[in-house]
């Protein structure tokens, strides 16, 4: 699987592209109405309950707009931070301060909002089953979205199209005997791992037997979940997906299951709230 990197040349890369896209064509014309000289201390507050991250995408943002602005983190990289904690310190010149404050914390937010997000399932179902998020991510952010999640106590599942051999449900239907699909891929492998998902015990016992890495079971009953779980721990990783909520992830991890996939950590997500305070 490729690994998520946030080098500081990524970052910084990211933060400029955010940055030309604010302030396109004629800069910020508002807080250019103020002194350009007058300088104050602001306080970077989280107005909830969560885990904080993308420290480093604020730092950068401000250090873009003036290499003077200093940027204090009171709160280290994926800590919990708690209503009215103090995150960080900004001191500088309002005039930029105002024009990096928006892009700072929508990554601040959308960062600190999966990695909380991801954080409650984790807690929900312990440490014996694993909780990862999918592709079901935004069009070139998947590096940070991907990241937040591992902030917050997840795993990645792949992170393209050609990390790992993933047989669904349309792969299956687009052939009379999926089973055979199953045995390309493994001829193919060249290391790489493969999964096959199924939804019902029938096209499990299909193919099982057949040297593939992990089954993953779509949309079943917990009933069912456990049953199929049964058949497959001795030769298979198991995975669960479909239909995962705050409220039937401990349920579902009881099964014995040792992953659970949630593509609604990064496809439907509540940004923490933080705000700018002079």
């Amino acid at each position: 699987m490729s690994k998520i990197k946030l080098s500081k040349n990524f970052v910084k890369g990211l933060c400029k592209l955010a940055l030309n896209e604010d302030l396109f064509p004629s800069g910020d014309i508002t807080s250019n109405l103020l002194d350009n000289n007058s300088s104050k201390k602001f306080k970077l507050i989280s107005n909830q309950r969560g885990i904080i991250g993308g420290l480093s995408f604020a730092k950068q943002t401000f250090n873009l707009l003036d290499k003077r602005i200093k940027f204090i983190a009171k709160k280290k990289e994926g800590s919990l931070v708690y209503k009215g904690s103090v995150v960080a310190i900004i001191e500088g010149k309002i005039k930029n301060i105002l024009i990096g404050e928006r892009v700072a914390l929508n990554f601040l937010s959308h960062i600190s909002g999966i990695a909380t997000k991801t954080n409650e399932f984790v807690k929900k179902v312990g440490k014996k089953t694993k909780i990862c998020c999918t592709r079901k991510t935004i069009p070139n952010l998947r590096v940070i979205q991907k990241y937040a999640v591992k902030l917050g106590g997840g795993i990645n599942h792949r992170f393209n199209l050609s990390d790992e051999f993933l047989i669904k449900d349309n792969h299956i239907a687009s052939s009379k005997k999926f089973e055979e699909i199953v045995k390309k891929a493994i001829r193919s492998k060249k290391g790489r791992k493969i999964t096959v998902e199924v939804d019902n015990l029938k096209q499990f016992k299909k193919i099982k037997g057949l040297k593939f890495d992990r089954i993953l079971f779509d949309n079943m009953s917990p009933k069912n979940l456990e049953a199929a779980v049964k058949l497959a721990k001795k030769f298979y990783e198991t995975e669960a997906s479909g239909g995962v909520t705050l409220k039937n992830v401990k349920k579902i991890a009881e099964t014995g299951v040792n992953r659970i996939s949630i593509g609604a950590l990064t496809h439907n997500i509540n940004s923490l709230d933080l705000k700018l305070e002079i």
